[in-house]
């Protein structure tokens, strides 16, 4: 099992004052996920209101090649694109997280 240093604990302790090491490190964890999440989230409210449409309507309607392949609309595919699967994969990291299961 891997220890955590007395420097480090002390951090964590300041950031997360109640309960065990696991506990406080899992707190940390579910809150910096939560960030992402909120980040990825609001990049995706951001391309659905520039483009008007969501990301589905927007591969759909081919918008990429409607608009000439510009630099800036592929730009926005794939970090629209990046922002859904970041969505998707720490929604299933948070899931993981909230059943408590530890594989090691």
């Amino acid at each position: 099992m891997a220890m955590v240093s007395e420097r480090i604990e002390r951090f964590i302790s300041v950031l997360e004052p109640e309960g065990d090491i696991n506990a406080k490190i899992e707190r940390l964890v579910t809150n910096e996920l939560i960030r992402r999440l909120n980040r990825y989230k609001l990049s995706n409210r951001r391309f659905e209101h520039k483009y008007g449409m969501t990301f589905t309507e927007f591969q759909e309607r081919k918008v990429v090649k409607e608009r000439g392949y510009s630099f800036e609309v592929e730009s926005d595919f794939w970090d629209w694109e990046m922002a859904l699967d970041g969505i998707e994969t720490i929604q299933e990291m948070l899931a993981d997280l909230k059943g408590g299961s530890d594989e090691a």
